[in-house]
């Protein structure tokens, strides 16, 4: 569609003009999803749906930086449960301990961490526990 709106032309009429003309042309018989509702028409707005969508598809993800940690550090728990040796309960420990402590020491924006270091020791001592009851 390269024509100009005529002066003088309610925008809206020349447009609903430029829509019928093509359909009278057929330029829009047997388009992809013809005859089915629309996806989401019964969802409230969502200015971001094109993202939200985006990611969906794509199967990324995103949490701010806080979220994430607290993730990261659920997950160092439970592989620190189940890690072979006392010496790789320990390395996993300190490893996310590092992180929280850094992010501790300078916050990163969103919501507050709400976690602080984990006692090393109590997490070895569990780790034992659970060994001699498995």
């Amino acid at each position: 569609m390269t024509e100009r709106k005529p002066p003088g032309v309610d925008f809206e009429t020349w447009v609903d003009r430029q829509i019928r003309e093509a359909q009278d042309r057929g330029v829009f018989d047997g388009l992809t999803g013809a005859g089915r509702p629309l996806a989401g028409l019964d969802k409230p707005y969502d200015e971001l749906w094109w993202v939200k969508d985006k990611m969906r598809r794509e199967e990324l993800s995103y949490l701010p930086p806080t979220l994430a940690l607290r993730k990261e550090a659920e997950d160092a728990l439970v592989a620190a449960k189940r890690a072979p040796s006392e010496g790789k309960v320990r390395r996993i420990v300190a490893a996310i301990n590092e992180k929280i402590g850094a992010a501790l020491a300078k916050p990163p924006p969103g919501p507050p961490l709400g976690i602080g270091p984990f006692d090393v020791e109590e997490v070895v001592a569990d780790w034992r526990l659970r060994r001699r009851a498995g």
